[in-house]
């Protein structure tokens, strides 16, 4: 069988869609199924609004296929086709995915293969199934069968007019169960028409060495250009998707920000700079790579999920440095703890503050907010010790720069404060067992010369209590109608007092122009939040031009 497939070389090639010349091209593509794949995540849905917006943030990146969803699962991508045929893309071509025909249907009556032809996309991914165990255990056919189902559908789809990229399903499982049946279940769809056949690492389990002793395999047999779909479940996607490149395969699958189904897919965010800047092979051109950073954050937002700053190239700890000994090194040549220039994937350099940052993250610091210490500043030594004890009492200011910010204008006296708090009240009250507990906070502060004394009731304690520093400020500082709390979280610091413990309050606040953290620590929750409540209002009237 193997010598055989050598000969239709040019034949399947041609069937393809190109010359065999064409089929051998070395241009790699990115094909992106965030939207059908990565909606397949835990905690994420997609509405088709998102759907539209996240494919028009692909396509300003590059992408070169965007999958767009499964029109014969559920109305919402019958939807999303329907609006994006309409749409003009400058990059990429969207692809509608799907099955192939169930056994008890001829192809002219499948829903799922009509449903993709509704769709009206050029291109079709259809997958089917290339492991055994797959074939008689969920599909509850014959081998042979399986050939004829692949078949057929592909070749239907092809006489329709329409492009059509094979998901080999397992492949790679497949493949190591019973490799001349796996690459049987190719040669139907090659010899149907598909142009591009992707082996799918479907659960996860391969490592990369047997993805690139495969990949060869299977590029010494096919001239059809190969893809690699790579699942996350032993933290290999990556790893075996550039392995798969390596190894001859053109087309790569994956989700920006690495979401999917179970442990998530191969992630394009890490993907991209390897090939662009790693492996030299970019696939984004004019610069487009300098984009990635904003679309992954763009998606974790309309997921709804909460960014990974620990994530390779575009997460905000990624060129962050927080020992004294780095920040003192990549401050003389970035390149001693920083593997890539952070600009190139639209990433920055960040120094953090902490207890293990000595003089010169201070200075680092003091810089960036437009503060100049000379290095043997008497103000320098007070606030390190300053740092050091606050750290030492629960604060953290790694996630909270805007109260560390407020902190270093404090010590070296170039704050004024805004306000004064001249006292707050919160009551809670549950008037029956079956209602929602109310919530009220009173605030009395100062501003100049004017006490202002205001109540404000909320969905929580601190709520309340948010509202009604707000309700007595803003008729000074309109400016503060532009702020969002838009993350808050508590944590206990000695879980051994039990409610007598300490807690460190975070809170991130934005407006339209920023993001700002700040941070309080107290046993008493209230004044923990009140501590950053009132940071973050601080650090939003702070002069524009500090």
């Amino acid at each position: 069988m193997m010598g055989n497939a050598k000969k239709d070389i040019t034949r399947m090639a041609e069937r393809a869609g190109g010359t065999a010349g064409e089929g051998l091209t070395p241009h790699l593509e990115v094909y992106d199924t965030t939207l059908r794949d990565g909606a397949q995540a835990e905690d994420v849905s997609f509405s088709v609004d998102d759907k539209v917006r996240v494919a028009q943030k692909l396509d300003e990146l590059g992408v070169q296929y965007i999958e767009g969803g499964w029109p014969g699962a559920n109305p919402k991508d019958i939807e999303f086709f329907r609006i994006v045929k309409t749409m003009p893309f400058k990059h990429a071509t969207v692809v509608a995915f799907g099955s192939t025909r169930k056994a008890s249907n001829p192809v002219q009556k499948d829903p799922n293969l009509q449903a993709l032809l509704a769709a009206e996309t050029d291109t079709i991914t259809l997958f089917g199934k290339s492991w055994g165990l797959h074939v008689t255990d969920a599909l509850g056919v014959t081998l042979p069968k399986n050939l004829e189902i692949i078949g057929d559908s592909i070749a239907y789809l092809r006489a329709k007019g329409r492009h059509v990229f094979y998901d080999a399903e397992h492949f790679f499982d497949g493949y190591k169960a019973d490799p001349d049946y796996a690459l049987q279940t190719l040669r139907k769809a090659v010899e149907a028409g598909a142009s591009r056949v992707i082996l799918c690492d479907t659960n996860g389990g391969t490592m990369p060495w047997e993805i690139r002793e495969i990949c060869a395999a299977v590029k010494r047999e096919y001239a059809v250009p190969l893809g690699i779909h790579a699942h996350n479940d032993t933290e290999m996607a990556v790893a075996n998707s550039l392995v798969a490149i390596e190894a001859g395969i053109i087309q790569v699958q994956g989700t920006i920000n690495g979401i999917g189904e179970r442990c998530g897919n191969a992630n394009l965010c890490s993907i991209l700079p390897n090939l662009a800047l790693k492996m030299k092979r970019p696939v984004l051109g004019d610069r487009r790579l300098t984009r990635l950073r904003e679309v992954s954050g763009f998606v974790a937002e309309i997921a709804n999920l909460v960014p990974n700053k620990h994530q390779p190239y575009v997460g905000d700890a990624a060129f962050a440095h927080k020992g004294g000994v780095h920040i003192h090194a990549v401050q003389k040549n970035p390149a001693t703890y920083e593997h890539i220039i952070p600009e190139l994937v639209g990433n920055r350099q960040r120094m953090l503050v902490s207890d293990y940052t000595g003089r010169s993250g201070l200075l680092a610091k003091a810089e960036a907010y437009g503060i100049k210490l000379s290095k043997d500043n008497a103000k320098l030594q007070e606030l390190l010790a300053a740092l050091k004890d606050r750290e030492s009492q629960g604060y953290q200011f790694e996630g909270a720069e805007g109260s560390f910010e407020l902190l270093l204008r404090k010590a070296l006296g170039k704050h004024k404060p805004s306000f004064e708090l001249l006292g707050f009240r919160v009551i809670v009250e549950k008037r029956q067992a079956n209602e929602t507990p109310i919530s009220e906070a009173t605030v009395m502060v100062k501003v100049g010369a004017v006490v202002e004394h205001t109540a404000a009731v909320g969905a929580g304690p601190v709520n309340a209590l948010d509202h009604a520093l707000r309700k007595a400020l803003e008729k000074f500082y309109p400016q503060l109608t532009e702020v969002k709390l838009l993350d808050y979280k508590v944590r206990v610091l000695a879980a051994t007092q039990g409610t007598a413990a300490k807690v460190r309050v975070l809170l991130e606040s934005g407006d339209h122009k920023e993001i700002w953290g700040t941070v309080g620590v107290s046993e008493n929750i209230m004044e923990a939040s009140w501590q950053a409540l009132a940071d973050s209002i601080e650090y939003k009237l702070l002069p524009r031009d500090r």
